[in-house]
């Protein structure tokens, strides 16, 4: 681990870019695939076009459409937007799976009791459905987080990669130091966002901590 500690700072700097690269798509898959998955989750067509075209779009290699999406929005090639679009793109097909699941988990007796209780629609998909969903639907997202994690490296070979730069640096200087300490890094930042996302998850169920406890 020589190269990690002789090159901290820099080891610290694309740590950082690779956490960005890697929590803003998450975060904006998660914002498109809710919404969406709560809408189309009562209409089975609507449903299974969506869950195909997510199993597709999440078919397309990351590296041609890394390279791809600036013709599409207009942006340079090594400008950081492609990487979060694509990976965007990514973590809402993921997601959006998820949240069905999730929304299919929850117990159709609480769904009944809430309709009796006079909730519409709208407000028992968001106060009462949602709400239950959360464990499922945290468990996906877990798995999307980890996804970016490691698609980000990929976007080096483009120059926009986080710690994929170590990887690409390193096998062009027959440095494996370098590559080694590129893995233990991205392995580190997905573990304690896989941990951040678990703990979110938890504090939004206090009912899950008083029947564990």
């Amino acid at each position: 681990m020589n190269w990690a500690l002789n090159n901290f700072s820099r080891l610290m700097e694309l740590f950082w870019e690779h956490t960005v690269l890697a929590t803003i798509p998450t975060v904006l898959g998660l914002l498109i695939a809710v919404p969406l998955g709560l809408l189309l989750n009562d209409g089975r067509s609507g449903r299974r076009i969506a869950v195909a075209l997510a199993s597709v779009a999440f078919t397309i290699p990351s590296l041609a459409l890394f390279v791809t999406i600036p013709t599409l929005i207009g942006t340079q090639i090594l400008d950081p937007i492609n990487v979060i679009a694509a990976l965007t793109l990514y973590s809402a097909a993921l997601t959006l799976r998820s949240v069905f699941d999730s929304l299919d988990a929850v117990d159709s007796s609480v769904r009944d009791a809430a309709q009796a209780s006079g909730f519409s629609r709208l407000s028992r998909a968001v106060f009462v459905d949602l709400p239950l969903a959360v464990p499922v639907l945290t468990a996906g997202l877990r798995v999307a987080c980890a996804t970016n994690v490691s698609l980000v490296s990929v976007g080096a070979v483009i120059g926009v990669g986080g710690l994929g730069e170590l990887f690409t640096s390193g096998y062009q200087r027959s440095y494996p130091d370098q590559i080694f300490a590129g893995i233990l890094a991205i392995m580190v930042l997905a573990f304690i966002l896989d941990r951040l996302i678990a703990a979110a998850g938890w504090l939004l169920t206090p009912w899950e901590r008083a029947h564990a406890g």
